[in-house]
């Protein structure tokens, strides 16, 4: 990804990667590299202001995994299935944000059943689904706010738990 900077950081009971995106492209981008990180039984966690790009990262990560269908916000669906193209694992799809309870909310969703064959991507997640996975990966998106039309975001990749302790997400910045 052309123009992008990076810093790498430890994080509490994790690592992470933080990367500048100057465009939705690049986040787009980003969300393929991502995807070639992911394997069935992943949760990633997005959290980020409204238009900071959750959805069009998780464009990129349905493009880098191979699943049909347009990835787009469930918000009013609170969650979509892509299945696979080829042999990886489908794309669970979840938007958290009008669902007001924590994890008894979400078990309505079936998520715990979903997880160990799907990589299931939660907008608006935090603090409603930590308790699926010790596990995860969570990325912030930052944007500038009010009425700007800066594309730049700061994004923060923090992988927790051992899954992620010997995964390079330095790679999502080459």
């Amino acid at each position: 990804m052309e123009d992008i900077a990076a810093s790498h950081a430890a994080a509490p009971d994790g690592v992470a990667v933080e990367i500048t995106v100057n465009s939705p492209e690049q986040m787009r981008e980003l969300g393929r590299r991502l995807a070639k990180l992911l394997r069935a039984g992943d949760l990633v966690m997005l959290t980020g202001e409204l238009g900071a790009g959750k959805t069009t990262l998780t464009r990129g990560l349905g493009e880098g995994l191979g699943v049909r269908g347009a990835v787009t916000s469930p918000t009013f669906v609170i969650a979509r299935v892509h299945p696979s193209l080829g042999d990886g694992p489908p794309l669970v799809h979840v938007d958290a944000y009008r669902l007001s309870g924590g994890l008894d909310e979400m078990e309505d969703l079936d998520l715990d059943v979903s997880l160990p064959d799907s990589v299931i991507v939660v907008e608006w997640g935090e603090g409603k689904v930590e308790e699926l996975a010790e596990e995860r990966l969570q990325i912030l998106i930052h944007r500038a706010v009010g009425d700007t039309t800066d594309e730049v975001r700061h994004v923060r990749v923090t992988g927790l738990g051992e899954r992620w302790e010997a995964v390079d997400l330095g790679v999502l910045t080459a």
